[in-house]
């Protein structure tokens, strides 16, 4: 279903420079992503660490997609 997000209560329509201030986050998130994949196969990482930052690198970029989109609801 094309705009789904119009039916779902505090999101809105973005610009076109919202859009590709998202791609680019979701980007960043890619190779993150797969550094974090690299990490976890090295021998010696503490991998609880790796989990650590992996979750506030999440939380980061939540943080930042929320910035850019500002969502109505809470």
């Amino acid at each position: 279903m094309e705009n789904q997000h119009r039916k779902i209560t505090g999101y809105r329509e973005l610009t076109k420079v919202e859009v590709d201030k998202m791609n680019a986050i979701k980007e960043i998130g890619t190779a993150l992503e797969k550094t974090i994949d690299a990490l976890r196969v090295h021998p010696g990482v503490d991998h609880r660490w790796v989990s650590i930052g992996e979750t506030h690198l999440q939380q980061g970029l939540m943080a930042l997609t929320r910035a850019v989109a500002k969502p109505e609801s809470f």
